[in-house]
């Protein structure tokens, strides 16, 4: 029997298989699309995803084809510099399209063993006491122990699962794309400096052989996701703009809106939810992709445990638990976002304002964190102030942290060189080791790179182990 299959190939779908594919798991991903989209959704990886990407060893893959962009604040595009000794060693956004993150992904996960069928729609679920049945376009009927449902804001599998997804309908669509233009790159660069300092949803911004991405806010709500033509990107450039700058020869053509809703539950029984199927929002801050990538890393070694037989009662629970307000969080600042790029009167005086108050280190500093996700904490409950966080990429004595990481199993970083993980060695490793970077005698990682337990009493250690290790072997 197939242990899990993956509903969905883009990078929350891919970032699972790698997950559970670390550990020996066997998965299909099963994706409906025949051949990887040609447009490009998602520009970037934020700083929490790009210490994912570390922490598995993927980082300098990602890095030989992407470009590092300083840090900045840019909530609802007020730009503002990053304040000093962010809590990070990647103090960079990294530029990479979304069809490149996808694509490495595609290929890490094929080279750990991951099986992936294109062509394949899934159409009905069913689940009992011991797996799940998924039955596709074609008739075929497929088993496994655990559905993971990656496939999209429209996902096939939350409807089939009958879980509700409240929130808010788009209030506004954008148009985007990827075509030439006629106008020279200086008249470019001058009419889109001047609208975007009133309009936020508007950019023509150069990706080389004369080719430019544009966004443009389009002129209605589509009650349909209708095919999108050049001549309405024209008419909506011309209205927006003054000048629809000759564009022609689109790559492709897309749009999108601001629906903004989660699901209510991102577990039933053996089927569970992560990505865009868990939760849609506007892409102000370019959160969305790095949220299911996150996603997919908090629920990965979760679910390989209970595979493996070691995952503690509750364990996968916890997914729900720890990801679904993080998801809200975003939610939240998302709406802000959108109300703040708001060319009215209200929305444009509290943007001042904020603006403004941009300028104070530790507003500055706390929006960015928001943004980029380092400043996610599970509870944990009672502790020391580092359990919930994760821990950015420290160097030790012997080399840095998130080297350790790769094999995505446990960690138990002794600067004391006293404590032990007798029992659990085959999925805690035991690095004794120092950091001038580290103030805690000694700190338990779960695989994820949050921290589980911090101090330097042996008993207390051995209390806490078996809460996301499981029982000693």
């Amino acid at each position: 029997m197939i242990d899990v299959i993956v509903a969905g190939g883009g990078p929350a779908g891919l970032m699972l298989a790698c997950e559970l594919r670390l550990h020996g798991v066997r998965v299909v991903v099963l994706e409906k699309e025949t051949e990887p989209p040609a447009f490009i959704r998602a520009l970037g990886l934020h700083v929490r995803s790009i210490e994912v990407m570390d922490q598995r060893g993927l980082l300098e893959r990602f890095l030989a084809v992407g470009k590092q962009h300083p840090l900045r604040g840019y909530f609802a595009g007020i730009d503002k510099p990053a304040p000093e000794r962010l809590d990070t060693a990647h103090g960079y956004v990294l530029g990479i399209p979304q069809t490149v993150s996808d694509r490495l992904l595609a290929e890490r996960a094929a080279e750990l063993g991951t099986e992936i069928r294109r062509g394949c729609e899934v159409t009905g679920l069913s689940q009992d006491d011991d797996g799940v049945t998924v039955e596709l376009a074609d008739g075929t009927r497929l088993r496994s122990r655990y559905l993971a449902g990656c496939d999209g804001g429209r996902s096939t599998v939350r409807k089939l699962l009958g879980v509700g997804f409240p929130g808010e309908p788009s209030k506004a669509d954008t148009l985007l794309g990827e075509m030439e233009v006629t106008a020279s790159a200086e008249t470019v660069a001058e009419v889109t400096a001047e609208i975007r300092k009133t309009q936020k949803r508007f950019g023509l911004g150069p990706i080389g052989d004369g080719v430019y991405r544009v966004v443009v806010p389009a002129r209605e709500v589509a009650e349909q996701r209708s095919e999108t033509t050049l001549e309405e990107f024209k008419r909506q450039l011309l209205a927006v703009a003054g000048t629809d700058f000759g564009v022609h020869s689109p790559r492709w053509l897309s749009r999108f809106g601001d629906a903004t809703r989660q699901a209510d539950h991102y577990r039933v029984g053996r089927v569970f939810l992560a990505g865009d199927a868990a939760h849609v929002h506007p892409p102000m801050g370019g959160q969305g992709l790095n949220l299911g990538i996150q996603d997919a890393f908090n629920l990965g070694w979760k679910l390989a445990a209970q595979i493996a037989g070691w995952a503690p009662g509750g364990l996968l629970d916890t997914y729900h638990a720890e990801r679904h307000p993080v998801a809200a969080d975003v939610l939240n600042n998302t709406r802000a976002q959108a109300e703040l790029i708001s060319t009215e009167a209200g929305p444009q005086a509290v943007r001042r304002l904020l603006t403004e108050l941009m300028d104070i280190d530790e507003v500055n500093r706390y929006l960015i964190e928001k943004i980029t996700a380092i400043s996610v904490r599970y509870d944990f409950g009672e502790g020391h102030e580092l359990v919930g966080k994760r821990l950015r990429d420290i160097s030790l004595k012997q080399g840095h942290l998130y080297g350790l990481m790769h094999r995505g199993r446990g960690l138990l970083l002794d600067q004391t060189g006293q404590l032990s993980v007798t029992g659990w060695e085959d999925r805690v490793d035991h690095v004794a080791d120092v950091s001038e970077e580290l103030d805690a005698p000694a700190v338990l990682l779960r695989p994820d790179g949050h921290v589980a337990w911090a101090g330097d009493d042996q008993r207390d250690l051995l209390s806490h182990l078996p809460s996301w290790f499981g029982a000693p072997s």
